[in-house]
């Protein structure tokens, strides 16, 4: 592994010492008795077989070479011996993190052998505690110096402390020592959007003594380091607690309010649904018409009318083998982990999904999973390869797009219409067709939309005419059943349109697809069909050639209502863990991308391995680096007061559900590793290593600890997994 260890680029940011030490009391907690497992004597009438311990060395039978799905652990790092790996090797229910709960998940019903069954699942219904200072601190002094507060609007029935040195003293916890003692969200950006509020505050403030002898607190700031460009448009007294340095497309309260009271008007999407109900109307009824197919058709077009506005001339995009994809995932691709994984060569990001109707209610969870950091509104890498790329102008683009679901056509057009409006930083507009939540599917969203080809159509047709600039795309599955796939009839439509009326309204205007190669219903119990992934591109390369290829009676779409000039790109997702399988899905499925999910969560560096073009032996310092950057990103992008750092906590807690089931590469018996590889219980190469790997929530919390302090009394933590949530005890730090 010298070699590649060569090849690791150098940690930015060097990890405490003491911060390491500090795991050695949990990892003591993890390590497992190297003793061997007793034997259970036979009847001594009959013989006894030996066991594979008792064979010679040459003789045995290694339990990972016989069992597929467990990780090729080498000998010396096993805890048990090799014939046993099977019965220590965790099961993981990655369902789970998309909300199906396993049979027996809530009672933990005896097996057949009366031993009561590990949870699995999905824990719902988590709860995280409460988490607030002691004493609240009035937003009018929260942010100015000691004698210069704003004036409250709530007066004197506010129940809120308005004394800095009396809420400093007794209002809230002391100050933390990690990072040592600075406030990591000063020393980047020159000040604190916390305020006094920080838990780092002492690092960035001051007592200075006026004339007349009364001393005064003040909150410091280093003009040096502030970036102009970098200051969010939202005026800080508005919004003081959204005002993020380098945190883009925050919108302003007064937006989302105005959304909340319905004043918010929507005339290109009133216009467009006004006609869209008349025209599915008329092609309802011409389609229950007894009549042929070519009849039914040619009768349509006679009394078909244009819509009333035309679609804006959008932005061309790209997608290719030097851009690899974050897919959009829920609660796990937050911003400080997509700007983590930019670092480290993420080249386009998406958004958590957000629904479409609490974005037009202007709920502000849904508003505030919009935002990106400014890694994400760099354009992408990009390498000129053909006479189509001519038109692409690659600084006109971007990494970040938004996935929103929807239920109804309404819901979506004017939700597009809505973020192309007041997000200034837009890739793209992804619409989720492939979500296999059982509340977003029963709704009528996600997954749902798969057997729903028409009305799909007509929220992606819909969408493309109200967006503006910003192309509208869709992510899909192969299918809801597995003896039903309708995932190439869907590429079809949404590149040309429906079959009978496509010469008349013309294509979508759908400008990627992404396919995931699952059904709904396979979640993840079964591997990416990459095949039938194939077999979808190689359809969308003919589209994209020659639509006549297909069969003669399809005619050419309309060029004005198709991005990119008429292509339409394609993206394979599922199963990538390694630059191996990258670019072998770029080579031999024929995709122009591959969408990482899972494998982006368990091991972050996978984008660096795809630059690289090899594996990386990511040691146990370098990968506990990228846990303390997720911590500097989160009080960065929430806030370093109690509730940002805790929340920091809760979305690292998540992480680290994840990214302890990354196996070194120097621990394996041979390549490639495979995402879905159970590892066995294994120690690693040092304690900190050991520790990592740990499938403990505590000690997670304990890694937590390195970096955001002491978990307070009151925070809770439940993993979504039920594996690992060893009897739902409640983590309390």
């Amino acid at each position: 592994m010298e070699s590649q260890e060569t090849a690791k680029r150098p940690i930015e940011e060097p990890v405490d010492a003491v911060a390491v030490q500090d795991a050695e009391p949990a990892t003591k907690r993890v390590k497992l008795d190297d003793a061997p497992v007793p034997q259970v004597q036979e009847e001594p009438s009959q013989p006894q077989p030996q066991t594979e311990d008792e064979k010679p060395k040459e003789q045995r039978q290694d339990d990972r070479d016989k069992r597929r799905g467990i990780a090729p652990i080498k000998a010396e790092y096993l805890v048990v011996p090799p014939s046993q790996v099977a019965k220590t090797a965790e099961v993981v229910d990655d369902d789970a993190a998309e909300g199906r709960t396993a049979p027996d998940a809530e009672t933990g019903a005896a097996g057949k052998d009366g031993k009561k069954k590990r949870p699995k699942g999905q824990n719902k219904e988590r709860e995280f505690g409460i988490f607030a200072d002691a004493q609240r601190l009035c937003n009018s002094v929260a942010w100015t110096p000691e004698f210069s507060p704003r004036n409250c609007k709530h007066g004197d029935r506010c129940n809120a402390l308005h004394d800095i040195r009396k809420y400093l003293k007794e209002g809230r916890r002391p100050d933390l020592q990690v990072f040592g003692g600075k406030c990591p969200v000063w020393e980047t950006h020159g000040k604190c959007s916390s305020g006094w509020r920080c838990l780092f505050v002492e690092s960035h403030m001051k007592e200075v003594e006026h004339e007349d002898g009364r001393k005064e607190l003040i909150l410091t700031e280093d003009p040096s380091r502030i970036k102009p460009e970098t200051t969010p448009s939202v005026p800080l007294e508005e919004e003081s607690m959204d005002a993020r340095a380098g945190v883009y497309n925050v919108v302003a309260p007064a937006i989302k309010l105005a959304l909340s009271r319905k004043k918010i008007q929507h005339e290109k999407s009133d216009q467009y649904l006004k006609w869209m109900a008349k025209d599915s109307e008329l092609a309802r009824i011409h389609y229950h018409k007894q009549k042929d197919d070519d009849d039914v058709a040619k009768d349509y077009a006679a009394q078909y009318v244009e819509p009333p506005l035309k679609p804006s001339e959008k932005r061309r995009i790209y997608f290719g083998r030097e851009t690899p994809v974050l897919a959009p995932l829920t609660t796990q691709g937050n911003l400080p982990f997509r700007r983590l994984c930019v670092e480290l060569g993420a080249e386009i990001t998406y958004s958590e999904m957000a629904l479409g109707l609490p974005l037009l209610q202007g709920q502000k969870a849904d508003w505030t999973l919009m935002r990106a950091h400014e890694s994400e509104i760099t354009p992408p890498r990009y390498t000129p390869t053909g006479l189509l790329d001519l038109a692409y102008d690659n600084a006109k683009d971007l990494k970040f797009g938004v996935q929103i679901t929807a239920n109804a056509p309404w819901i979506a057009i004017k939700s597009a219409e809505t973020l192309s409006r007041y997000l200034p930083h837009l890739r793209v507009i992804d619409l989720n067709c492939g979500c296999p939540i059982d509340m977003v599917y029963k709704s009528g969203a996600g997954s749902a939309l798969l057997d729903a080809p028409s009305k799909l159509e007509r929220m992606i047709r819909g969408m493309s005419m109200v967006s503006g600039e910003v192309p509208v795309t869709a992510k899909i599955r192969m299918g809801i059943r597995d003896d039903r796939l309708t995932a190439q009839k869907l590429v079809e439509r949404l590149a040309l349109g429906a079959p009978d009326i496509r010469a008349v309204s013309g294509a979508p205007g759908c400008a990627a697809v992404t396919l995931h190669g699952r059904t709904r219903q396979q979640r993840y119990t079964k591997a990416a069909d990459w095949s039938y992934i194939a077999e979808c591109a190689a359809l969308v390369k003919s589209f994209n050639e020659t639509s006549n290829s297909l069969q003669d009676t399809i005619r050419e779409a309309d060029e004005r209502s198709l991005p990119n000039g008429g292509r339409m790109y394609f993206v394979g997702n599922g199963d990538c863990y390694s630059h191996v399988d990258y670019f072998n899905h770029v080579d031999n499925a024929g995709v122009d991308s591959v969408m990482v999910g899972r494998g982006a969560i368990i091991k972050p560096w996978i984008f660096e391995e795809i630059s690289a073009g090899q594996y990386l032996d990511k040691s146990a310092t370098e990968r506990l680096a990228y846990v303390q950057k997720f911590a500097k990103y989160g009080m960065e992008a929430w806030g370093s007061d109690e509730l940002g750092l805790n929340y920091t906590r809760r979305f690292l807690l998540e992480f680290l559900s994840f990214f302890h089931r990354y196996v070194p590469i120097g621990l394996l018996e041979y390549l490639p590793p495979a995402m879905n590889d159970r590892p066995p219980a294994y120690k690693g190469r040092n304690e900190l290593e050991t520790l990592l790997a740990s499938k403990n929530y505590l000690d997670w919390i304990k890694i937590s600890e390195m970096f955001l302090g002491p978990a307070p009394p009151n925070f809770k933590f439940q993993p979504k997994h039920k594996s690992n949530a060893y009897e739902n005890i409640e983590a309390e730090g």
